[in-house]
């Protein structure tokens, strides 16, 4: 009785699966944050200890600009005109973010209006 010709069995390669999981690993390093996350404090309720009082304080916020009230203006000419709506720096500015103004630039606002002693900041939609 003749055998026909045998066939020796290899072992499969782990080269392939090695390089993909090295890919994976780069590809999670490179899409992973590093850095710290600001915080920013935004009131709650809609509901204030204090009663709105004053002129009106409504900051509009847009991709290329800032209108206060209406009226165009830039970051540094409207915390001034703030400075003199405001009869305490603990009256409410309410922010308005238009014409798809995007979160960064809300979020700048934000920090330079807090920077500039503004602590009750309403985001309205």
């Amino acid at each position: 009785m003749k055998l026909g010709p045998t066939h020796i069995r290899r072992k499969p390669s782990l080269t392939p699966m090695i390089d993909v999981v090295f890919l994976l690993l780069v590809f999670f390093m490179l899409a992973a944050r590093f850095g710290q996350d600001v915080v920013i404090d935004l009131p709650l309720t809609g509901a204030s200890e204090k009663p709105y009082q004053g002129p009106p304080r409504l900051l509009t916020i847009l991709p290329n600009g800032l209108a206060l009230n209406g009226v165009p203006t830039d970051l540094d000419g409207a915390t001034a005109r703030l400075e003199a709506m405001v009869a305490e720096k603990t009256d409410a500015v309410i922010l308005r973010p238009r014409d798809q103004a995007d979160l960064q630039r809300v979020v700048t606002v934000m920090e330079h209006l807090s920077a500039a002693g503004f602590d009750t900041l309403v985001l309205v939609d």
